[in-house]
Protein backbone atom coordinates (compact mmCIF):
# COMPACT_ATOMS: atom_id res chain seq x y z
CA UNK A 1 0.00 0.00 0.00
CA UNK A 2 3.07 2.21 -0.03
CA UNK A 3 2.60 5.53 -1.90
CA UNK A 4 -1.31 5.19 -1.99
CA UNK A 5 -3.92 7.44 -0.23
CA UNK A 6 -7.25 7.56 0.65
CA UNK A 7 -9.10 8.93 -2.31
CA UNK A 8 -7.02 6.37 -5.02
CA UNK A 9 -8.44 4.03 -2.45
CA UNK A 10 -11.56 4.89 -2.96
CA UNK A 11 -11.96 5.59 -6.19
CA UNK A 12 -10.42 2.32 -6.98
CA UNK A 13 -13.40 0.64 -5.39
CA UNK A 14 -16.38 2.43 -6.70
CA UNK A 15 -15.45 1.81 -10.01
CA UNK A 16 -15.91 5.11 -12.07
CA UNK A 17 -16.42 4.75 -15.98
CA UNK A 18 -16.51 7.42 -18.09
CA UNK A 19 -16.51 9.06 -21.68
CA UNK A 20 -16.03 12.07 -23.71
CA UNK A 21 -19.63 13.03 -25.25
CA UNK A 22 -19.14 16.42 -27.09
CA UNK A 23 -16.74 18.93 -28.68
CA UNK A 24 -17.49 22.10 -29.59
CA UNK A 25 -16.05 25.51 -30.50
CA UNK A 26 -18.85 27.88 -29.28
CA UNK A 27 -18.24 31.45 -30.60
CA UNK A 28 -19.96 34.61 -28.39
CA UNK A 29 -22.62 35.41 -27.48
CA UNK A 30 -23.63 31.81 -26.96
CA UNK A 31 -25.06 29.75 -24.29
CA UNK A 32 -26.13 25.72 -23.41
CA UNK A 33 -27.76 24.79 -20.95
CA UNK A 34 -27.66 20.90 -19.87
CA UNK A 35 -30.64 19.32 -17.48
CA UNK A 36 -30.06 17.60 -14.44
CA UNK A 37 -27.74 14.35 -14.78
CA UNK A 38 -30.47 12.05 -14.07
CA UNK A 39 -31.72 13.40 -17.13
CA UNK A 40 -29.01 12.80 -19.63
CA UNK A 41 -28.00 9.73 -17.98
CA UNK A 42 -29.80 6.93 -19.67
CA UNK A 43 -28.29 8.12 -22.90
CA UNK A 44 -25.20 8.43 -22.36
CA UNK A 45 -24.15 5.80 -19.77
CA UNK A 46 -24.38 2.34 -20.63
CA UNK A 47 -25.26 0.71 -17.16
CA UNK A 48 -27.57 2.71 -14.73
CA UNK A 49 -25.51 4.86 -11.73
CA UNK A 50 -25.09 8.43 -10.97
CA UNK A 51 -23.78 10.60 -13.54
CA UNK A 52 -21.09 13.61 -12.90
CA UNK A 53 -20.93 15.99 -15.89
CA UNK A 54 -17.60 17.93 -16.52
CA UNK A 55 -16.46 20.61 -19.12
CA UNK A 56 -12.95 21.56 -20.11
CA UNK A 57 -12.89 24.93 -21.70
CA UNK A 58 -9.73 24.26 -23.55
CA UNK A 59 -9.66 27.73 -25.46
CA UNK A 60 -11.05 30.88 -24.53
CA UNK A 61 -13.33 32.39 -21.67
CA UNK A 62 -16.93 31.35 -20.76
CA UNK A 63 -19.41 31.56 -17.39
CA UNK A 64 -20.36 28.60 -16.06
CA UNK A 65 -24.01 28.85 -13.59
CA UNK A 66 -26.22 26.49 -12.03
CA UNK A 67 -29.65 27.76 -10.72
CA UNK A 68 -29.49 30.25 -8.00
CA UNK A 69 -26.23 30.55 -8.31
CA UNK A 70 -23.56 32.80 -8.94
CA UNK A 71 -21.60 33.05 -12.24
CA UNK A 72 -18.32 31.21 -12.05
CA UNK A 73 -15.65 32.63 -14.79
CA UNK A 74 -14.19 30.26 -16.55
CA UNK A 75 -10.69 30.51 -18.27
CA UNK A 76 -8.90 28.31 -20.47
CA UNK A 77 -7.22 25.00 -18.70
CA UNK A 78 -10.58 25.66 -16.22
CA UNK A 79 -12.31 22.01 -15.29
CA UNK A 80 -15.73 22.20 -14.40
CA UNK A 81 -17.59 19.65 -12.80
CA UNK A 82 -20.68 19.09 -11.43
CA UNK A 83 -20.49 16.26 -8.96
CA UNK A 84 -24.47 16.34 -8.18
CA UNK A 85 -25.55 16.55 -11.33
CA UNK A 86 -27.30 19.88 -11.31
CA UNK A 87 -29.28 21.72 -13.95
CA UNK A 88 -26.90 23.96 -15.24
CA UNK A 89 -25.79 26.97 -17.97
CA UNK A 90 -22.39 27.25 -19.75
CA UNK A 91 -22.01 30.86 -21.87
CA UNK A 92 -20.45 34.33 -22.89
CA UNK A 93 -22.12 37.14 -23.93
CA UNK A 94 -25.85 38.40 -23.51
CA UNK A 95 -28.77 38.18 -25.39
CA UNK A 96 -28.04 34.13 -26.96
CA UNK A 97 -30.65 31.96 -27.65
CA UNK A 98 -29.62 28.59 -25.38
CA UNK A 99 -28.69 25.35 -27.07
CA UNK A 100 -31.30 23.03 -25.16
CA UNK A 101 -28.04 20.07 -24.86
CA UNK A 102 -31.38 17.63 -23.27
CA UNK A 103 -32.82 18.36 -26.35
CA UNK A 104 -29.75 18.37 -28.75
CA UNK A 105 -28.26 15.10 -27.40
CA UNK A 106 -29.17 12.79 -29.83
CA UNK A 107 -27.74 15.00 -32.30
CA UNK A 108 -24.26 15.54 -30.68
CA UNK A 109 -23.76 11.70 -29.81
CA UNK A 110 -24.19 10.92 -33.62
CA UNK A 111 -22.08 13.23 -34.70
CA UNK A 112 -19.28 11.58 -31.84
CA UNK A 113 -16.58 13.96 -31.18
CA UNK A 114 -16.17 15.56 -34.81
CA UNK A 115 -16.20 19.13 -33.54
CA UNK A 116 -19.41 21.59 -33.77
CA UNK A 117 -19.34 25.12 -34.46
CA UNK A 118 -21.91 27.10 -33.06
CA UNK A 119 -22.90 30.63 -31.74
CA UNK A 120 -22.56 34.48 -33.20
CA UNK A 121 -19.66 34.83 -34.31
CA UNK A 122 -17.21 36.36 -32.24
CA UNK A 123 -14.71 35.33 -29.83
CA UNK A 124 -14.03 31.65 -29.84
CA UNK A 125 -14.70 29.36 -26.35
CA UNK A 126 -13.62 25.51 -27.47
CA UNK A 127 -14.59 23.16 -24.58
CA UNK A 128 -14.47 18.87 -24.49
CA UNK A 129 -17.18 17.88 -22.24
CA UNK A 130 -17.45 14.10 -20.89
CA UNK A 131 -18.93 12.53 -18.27
CA UNK A 132 -18.34 10.01 -15.41
CA UNK A 133 -20.82 7.48 -13.91
CA UNK A 134 -20.00 6.20 -10.48
CA UNK A 135 -22.22 3.63 -8.26
CA UNK A 136 -24.34 5.54 -6.24
CA UNK A 137 -23.63 3.82 -2.97
CA UNK A 138 -20.79 3.90 -2.74
CA UNK A 139 -19.85 7.41 -4.29
CA UNK A 140 -21.54 8.92 -1.71
CA UNK A 141 -18.79 9.19 1.01
CA UNK A 142 -16.75 11.79 -0.63
CA UNK A 143 -19.87 13.45 -2.96
CA UNK A 144 -21.92 14.19 0.19
CA UNK A 145 -19.65 17.04 0.85
CA UNK A 146 -19.32 19.21 -2.39
CA UNK A 147 -20.70 21.99 -3.31
CA UNK A 148 -23.04 21.77 -6.99
CA UNK A 149 -20.28 23.50 -8.96
CA UNK A 150 -16.12 22.46 -8.36
CA UNK A 151 -13.72 24.24 -10.53
CA UNK A 152 -9.77 23.43 -10.93
CA UNK A 153 -7.45 24.86 -13.35
CA UNK A 154 -5.38 22.02 -15.04
CA UNK A 155 -2.67 24.38 -16.50
CA UNK A 156 -1.87 26.09 -13.53
CA UNK A 157 0.50 23.03 -12.87
CA UNK A 158 2.44 21.48 -14.91
CA UNK A 159 1.97 17.92 -13.20
CA UNK A 160 -1.62 18.45 -14.67
CA UNK A 161 -0.95 20.05 -17.65
CA UNK A 162 -0.67 17.29 -19.67
CA UNK A 163 -4.33 16.31 -18.95
CA UNK A 164 -4.99 18.92 -20.72
CA UNK A 165 -2.97 18.24 -24.36
CA UNK A 166 -3.63 14.41 -23.83
CA UNK A 167 -7.57 15.10 -23.47
CA UNK A 168 -7.02 17.38 -26.67
CA UNK A 169 -5.03 15.08 -28.46
CA UNK A 170 -6.55 11.90 -27.79
CA UNK A 171 -10.61 13.90 -29.02
CA UNK A 172 -8.56 14.72 -32.11
CA UNK A 173 -7.64 11.02 -32.41
CA UNK A 174 -11.31 9.94 -31.59
CA UNK A 175 -13.02 12.59 -34.17
CA UNK A 176 -10.50 10.62 -36.74
CA UNK A 177 -11.79 7.49 -35.62
CA UNK A 178 -7.58 6.89 -34.09
CA UNK A 179 -7.08 3.29 -32.80
CA UNK A 180 -7.17 3.25 -28.98
CA UNK A 181 -8.34 6.99 -28.44
CA UNK A 182 -11.72 6.09 -27.19
CA UNK A 183 -10.00 3.36 -24.36
CA UNK A 184 -7.49 6.36 -24.02
CA UNK A 185 -10.35 8.94 -23.39
CA UNK A 186 -11.87 7.04 -20.72
CA UNK A 187 -8.80 6.71 -18.58
CA UNK A 188 -7.92 10.46 -18.95
CA UNK A 189 -11.20 11.24 -17.78
CA UNK A 190 -11.07 9.09 -14.69
CA UNK A 191 -7.62 10.83 -14.39
CA UNK A 192 -8.92 14.56 -14.55
CA UNK A 193 -11.47 13.38 -12.09
CA UNK A 194 -9.02 12.28 -9.26
CA UNK A 195 -6.86 15.59 -9.86
CA UNK A 196 -10.03 18.13 -9.80
CA UNK A 197 -10.61 16.30 -6.69
CA UNK A 198 -7.14 16.22 -5.00
CA UNK A 199 -7.39 19.98 -5.79
CA UNK A 200 -10.49 20.26 -4.25
CA UNK A 201 -9.09 18.53 -1.39
CA UNK A 202 -5.42 20.72 -1.15
CA UNK A 203 -7.73 24.40 -1.21
CA UNK A 204 -9.79 23.98 1.21
CA UNK A 205 -8.87 26.01 4.12
CA UNK A 206 -8.08 25.25 7.49
CA UNK A 207 -10.62 24.47 9.79
CA UNK A 208 -12.74 22.64 7.36
CA UNK A 209 -14.67 19.17 8.39
CA UNK A 210 -16.08 16.56 5.64
CA UNK A 211 -14.42 13.23 4.47
CA UNK A 212 -11.65 15.67 2.25
CA UNK A 213 -10.27 17.64 4.91
CA UNK A 214 -10.24 14.54 6.88
CA UNK A 215 -8.70 12.47 3.84
CA UNK A 216 -5.64 15.35 4.40
CA UNK A 217 -5.59 15.04 7.86
CA UNK A 218 -2.27 12.66 8.59
CA UNK A 219 -3.77 10.66 11.24
CA UNK A 220 -7.03 10.85 10.12
CA UNK A 221 -6.03 10.18 6.10
CA UNK A 222 -4.33 7.52 6.80
CA UNK A 223 -6.93 5.10 8.82
CA UNK A 224 -9.26 5.76 5.90
CA UNK A 225 -6.72 4.67 3.65
CA UNK A 226 -6.34 1.63 5.70
CA UNK A 227 -10.14 0.94 5.40
CA UNK A 228 -10.72 1.96 2.02
CA UNK A 229 -7.50 -0.48 1.39
CA UNK A 230 -8.54 -3.71 2.85
CA UNK A 231 -12.09 -3.40 4.43
CA UNK A 232 -12.76 -6.83 5.30
CA UNK A 233 -9.88 -6.91 7.47
CA UNK A 234 -10.69 -7.16 11.25
CA UNK A 235 -9.98 -3.81 11.93
CA UNK A 236 -9.90 -2.15 15.45
CA UNK A 237 -9.47 1.49 16.53
CA UNK A 238 -6.21 0.17 18.59
CA UNK A 239 -4.87 -1.68 14.95
CA UNK A 240 -5.90 2.02 13.18
CA UNK A 241 -4.48 4.25 16.10
CA UNK A 242 -0.77 1.87 15.71
CA UNK A 243 -0.99 2.34 11.70
CA UNK A 244 -2.07 6.10 11.52
CA UNK A 245 0.66 6.54 14.22
CA UNK A 246 -1.99 8.42 16.91
CA UNK A 247 -3.36 7.30 20.39
CA UNK A 248 -6.71 5.59 20.45
CA UNK A 249 -7.96 8.61 21.56
CA UNK A 250 -6.91 10.97 19.53
CA UNK A 251 -7.49 9.38 16.31
CA UNK A 252 -11.27 8.65 17.25
CA UNK A 253 -11.53 11.96 17.97
CA UNK A 254 -10.18 13.59 14.95
CA UNK A 255 -12.16 10.97 13.32
CA UNK A 256 -14.96 12.10 14.51
CA UNK A 257 -14.28 15.90 14.12
CA UNK A 258 -13.44 15.75 10.46
CA UNK A 259 -16.27 12.65 10.01
CA UNK A 260 -18.86 12.95 12.09
CA UNK A 261 -18.66 9.64 13.48
CA UNK A 262 -16.04 7.06 15.03
CA UNK A 263 -14.11 4.61 12.73
CA UNK A 264 -16.03 1.98 13.65
CA UNK A 265 -19.12 3.03 12.41
CA UNK A 266 -17.51 4.72 9.37
CA UNK A 267 -16.13 1.27 8.51
CA UNK A 268 -19.01 -0.85 9.25
CA UNK A 269 -21.40 2.12 6.94
CA UNK A 270 -18.55 1.77 4.45
CA UNK A 271 -18.73 -2.19 4.42
CA UNK A 272 -22.64 -2.45 3.93
CA UNK A 273 -22.34 0.31 1.42
CA UNK A 274 -19.95 -2.08 -0.49
CA UNK A 275 -22.68 -4.84 0.24
CA UNK A 276 -25.27 -2.92 -1.46
CA UNK A 277 -23.40 -2.43 -4.20
CA UNK A 278 -22.24 -6.14 -5.00
CA UNK A 279 -26.14 -6.89 -4.21
CA UNK A 280 -27.45 -4.53 -7.19
CA UNK A 281 -24.47 -5.04 -9.33
CA UNK A 282 -23.90 -8.62 -9.33
CA UNK A 283 -25.36 -12.43 -8.72
CA UNK A 284 -22.82 -13.42 -6.38
CA UNK A 285 -24.98 -15.04 -2.91
CA UNK A 286 -25.34 -13.59 -0.08
CA UNK A 287 -22.85 -15.65 1.80
CA UNK A 288 -20.19 -14.79 -0.26
CA UNK A 289 -20.55 -11.25 -0.29
CA UNK A 290 -20.95 -11.46 3.64
CA UNK A 291 -17.28 -12.71 4.06
CA UNK A 292 -16.18 -10.57 1.37
CA UNK A 293 -16.95 -7.21 3.52
CA UNK A 294 -15.36 -8.63 6.86
CA UNK A 295 -18.50 -10.82 8.30
CA UNK A 296 -17.54 -13.92 9.76
CA UNK A 297 -21.62 -15.27 9.62
CA UNK A 298 -24.49 -14.51 7.01
CA UNK A 299 -26.88 -13.76 10.18
CA UNK A 300 -24.77 -11.30 11.72
CA UNK A 301 -24.49 -9.92 8.00
CA UNK A 302 -28.58 -9.88 7.50
CA UNK A 303 -28.63 -8.01 11.43
CA UNK A 304 -26.26 -5.12 9.98
CA UNK A 305 -27.82 -4.57 6.95
CA UNK A 306 -31.30 -4.10 7.89
CA UNK A 307 -30.31 -1.77 10.43
CA UNK A 308 -29.13 0.24 7.56
CA UNK A 309 -31.06 -0.19 5.17
CA UNK A 310 -34.65 -1.01 6.58
CA UNK A 311 -34.28 -4.98 4.25
CA UNK A 312 -32.54 -8.08 4.81
CA UNK A 313 -30.03 -8.19 1.88
CA UNK A 314 -32.42 -10.47 -0.11
CA UNK A 315 -35.06 -8.22 -0.18
CA UNK A 316 -33.15 -5.10 -0.61
CA UNK A 317 -31.64 -7.19 -4.13
CA UNK A 318 -35.33 -8.22 -5.15
CA UNK A 319 -36.38 -4.42 -4.88
CA UNK A 320 -33.79 -3.23 -6.49
CA UNK A 321 -34.31 -5.34 -9.14
CA UNK A 322 -37.68 -4.27 -9.53
CA UNK A 323 -38.81 -8.27 -8.29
Amino acid sequence: MEGTDALSELLRAVRLDSAIYFNAEFSEPWSLTSPESRVLGPALARRPGHVIIYHLLCEGRAYAQVPGGERVDLVAGDLVTFPHGHRHRLGRGERATPIDAGAALDAFLKRGLELLRAGGGGERSRFICGYLLCDPQLCQSFLGGLPPLVKVNIREAPSAEWLQNSLEFSVTEAANRGAGAGAMLTKLSEAAFAETLRRYARALPAGETGWFAGARDPEVGKALTLIHHRPAHPWTVADLAREAGASRTVLAERFRHFLGEPPMTYLTRWRLRLAASALTSTSRGIAEIAADVGYESEASFNRAFKREYALPPAAYRRDKAGV
